[in-house]
């Protein structure tokens, strides 16, 4: 990983590689079973398992995003959208500069991601493309298939995200507050086609969506599998890729 290297062997990891990772997570609440750090060591698990298993870099992990909508629940941190942005473009930047124009932002966070797009429009018209891949979105489809039943709505602190801190790093799980967190749970509030809850307090005293109660370390294996699989088919292809396919086309005549 990036941290780890000196300057002498970035310069030669740099020479070899054309896609850099950026792990970004978030520091919030994740209810009282999981740890406030659980969308960012998710991501950088997920970051390094692909970078080692490819010609990838990783950087290291953004640790704060988006989550001011958890901050009623104590440790939450969260910074302004537009700094968030600003951090995002930046890192893509200086890695530009040391000639990596090809990334992935890994975000382990959904709050974060629509904010992680609108910089990779941004960055695409400087001539790095930038990608915002998120885990949960891309096992989403597996969690039936994995857990044995269909996932009902927004998941926070949940099956899925539970089962695969148990995978990456179960000595941080409170498996004796599964209980409280499955009988607090709450559904994300929808009405009339929009988005009536704006805080995760609103419908859920208990921090959760979904019921961690499902979740097992087997299908965490599972989860991170399939994303780390995922991962490196991501960076694979954009390794493929000519520079004339990844940049924007022209005006239209």
């Amino acid at each position: 990983m990036l941290e780890k290297q000196t300057w002498k062997r970035a310069r030669e990891k740099f020479k070899r590689t054309k896609v850099a990772l950026i792990p970004v997570g978030s520091t919030e609440q994740h209810g009282p079973h999981l740890p406030l750090g659980t969308d960012f060591i998710t991501a950088k698990a997920l970051a390094e398992e692909a970078a080692a298993r490819t010609e990838a870099t990783c950087t290291p992990v953004i640790p704060v995003g988006l989550s001011e909508h958890h901050r009623q629940f104590w440790g939450t941190l969260w910074v302004e959208a537009e700094h968030f942005r600003g951090y995002l473009r930046g890192i893509a930047r200086s890695l530009s500069f040391h000639g990596i124009s090809r990334i992935i932002y890994v975000n382990g966070h959904g709050g974060n991601q629509a904010a992680v797009l609108e910089v990779c429009c941004e960055l695409r018209r400087e001539g790095i493309y930038a990608l915002a891949w998120q885990w949960g979105m891309f096992v989403k489809n597996l969690s039936e298939k994995i857990l044995h039943q269909p996932e009902v709505g927004p998941q926070h602190a949940a099956e899925r995200e539970t089962s695969i801190m148990l995978k990456i790093a179960e000595e941080l799980v409170d498996k004796e507050a599964f209980d409280e967190a499955g009988r607090l749970a709450a559904p994300i509030a929808f009405e009339y086609g929009t988005r009536v809850s704006f805080d995760l307090i609103d419908v859920s005293e208990g921090a959760t969506t979904g019921d961690p109660r499902l979740a097992t370390r087997e299908a965490g294996e599972q989860f991170y599998n399939a994303a780390v699989e995922g991962l490196i088919g991501l960076v694979r292809w954009l390794e493929s890729q000519t520079e004339e396919a990844l940049q924007p086309k022209g005006h239209k005549p």
